[in-house]
């Protein structure tokens, strides 16, 4: 039986991607909330929901999904890349009741 190549590096890189963000998706689930959890994180995470990232003013930044028709706007934290807990807990709300099969 031969392989084709194409078949199975595409199969590999769709298992190696779909791992990394279930388990992205799963540190940003776990209660009680990391307090090590980066935006970076979150962005990636979102935009493999589906989210697109809408950049507003200084450091708003609006993710919006148009499948689910959901708005999440928060701002960027800053001066490190640190996200707050409480703004955690609001990110497991909104994936848990925006409508996500997965979550």
């Amino acid at each position: 039986m031969m392989i084709n190549i194409f078949d199975f590096v595409t199969n590999l890189w769709y298992h190696y991607i779909m791992s990394k963000q279930q388990k992205l998706l799963n540190k940003f689930l776990e209660i009680p909330p990391k307090k090590n959890l980066t935006f970076d994180e979150l962005e990636s995470l979102l935009i493999s929901l589906g989210y697109k990232k809408l950049e507003g003013s200084g450091s708003r930044v609006k993710f919006y999904n148009e499948e689910i028709d959901d708005m999440i706007n928060l701002h960027k934290p800053h001066p490190d890349n640190k996200l707050k807990v409480y703004l955690i807990k609001q990110i497991q709300e909104k994936l848990k009741n925006g409508g996500f099969d997965n979550v």
